[in-house]
């Protein structure tokens, strides 16, 4: 089979195609027909070695994937061959709280990730997708779409009428955008691009800010919310956007730290933090439950992810710089096969 892989060195110029050799699935195991694949920001880290610099090579990047379960091991009850199924990110976090292990078991790095026709994954590790999606909306819910969920649901516990701020426009922002108003908040976004705003109040959002023009957009929330502030701030960019982030909650509210777009070290005050009560809670995707739940939701709601462009599984590095340069509005995917 062919798989795109970084073998000796990282960096995007080094990820290549390569030939591996099928596998058939062991006990408890399916091995999938990969259909496509889709790019976090993770994958641009990881490839070019920032995100793990001491990641063992060769590696087969890239978490996030659908295919078709082509063959299934001794014991597998789940799913079937024929069923659609989307890749997990943490293969070994069913649901709960998270422990090292399971955090250890991730696709992409340390594991072989998804830029492969073929894979093998434990029976455990897929998750069926809602049938009213494209392979290409399918592919982009394991990671942004359930981080997204992760953020406001099953940690944010978030309310109909809540305020939701949301960081540009990227995979996790746009999902949150849609989660949100499924549950009845109305969402502020920032973006540097006038023309993403409109889109992004196209598809709901109450308002938008431009954090180029309004570079206090943090003081501009609290404008907005009549000094109220943000009940959620789904966090995206990190280090260089934390301290207006926490400007913008409101009092008692929650902060999601997910991205590190801007930077991953900050050096913030954390008197607002304190003085406002506020919770901050790291966000890492999220759980096989939490999936099955927000699936679950999406396909009452009829709901569609946004992707903004497909690209050849071959133009892989392409597609990882496009990403890089944040010029995407929603998902970006990589066609693996045809069904």
């Amino acid at each position: 089979m062919r798989a795109m892989a970084i073998e000796n060195n990282f960096g995007v110029e080094n990820l290549h195609l390569v030939e591996r050799p099928v596998v058939d699935p062991g006990p408890g195991e399916v091995r999938l027909r990969m259909l496509t694949a889709s790019l976090n920001y993770r994958d641009w880290l990881m490839v070019q070695g920032f995100y793990n610099p001491r990641q063992p090579l060769p590696l087969i990047p890239c978490s996030d994937g659908v295919g078709l379960v082509e063959a299934v091991g001794e014991g597998v009850e789940r799913v079937a061959p024929g069923d659609r199924v989307a890749t997990l990110f943490a293969q070994r976090w069913i649901s709960g709280r998270p422990t090292v292990e399971k955090l250890r078991s991730t696709l992409g790095g340390p594991f072989d990730g998804t830029l492969a026709q073929h894979m093998v994954l434990s029976a455990e590790g897929v998750v069926p997708v809602p049938e009213h999606l494209s392979d290409e909306e399918a592919a982009t819910l394991p990671c942004a779409a359930l981080t997204a969920w992760s953020a406001l649901v099953t940690e944010g516990q978030v309310k109909a009428g809540d305020t939701v701020l949301l960081l540009g426009t990227g995979g996790v922002s746009i999902f949150a955008l849609q989660i949100a108003q499924l549950c009845g908040c109305r969402v502020i976004i920032t973006s540097s691009s006038d023309e993403k705003l409109e889109r992004a109040r196209a598809l709901g959002a109450w308002q938008g800010i431009n954090y180029r023009s309004t570079q206090r957009w943090g003081k501009k929330v609290l404008e907005l919310t009549e000094g109220r502030g943000a009940d959620h701030v789904v966090e995206v960019g990190g280090a260089g956007t934390l301290e207006q982030s926490l400007t913008a909650a409101a009092v008692g509210g929650t902060v999601s730290l997910i991205g590190v777009l801007s930077g991953g070290s900050a050096d913030v005050g954390i008197i607002s933090a304190l003085m406002k009560q506020l919770r901050l809670q790291g966000i890492l995707v999220g759980h096989r439950e939490g999936f099955e739940a927000m699936n679950r939701a999406f396909t009452a709601a009829s709901l569609k992810p946004v992707v903004d462009r497909v690209l050849p599984f071959e133009e892989a590095p392409e597609a990882l710089r496009q990403m890089a340069e944040g010029s995407h509005f929603g998902k970006i995917c990589l066609r693996i096969g045809e069904r």
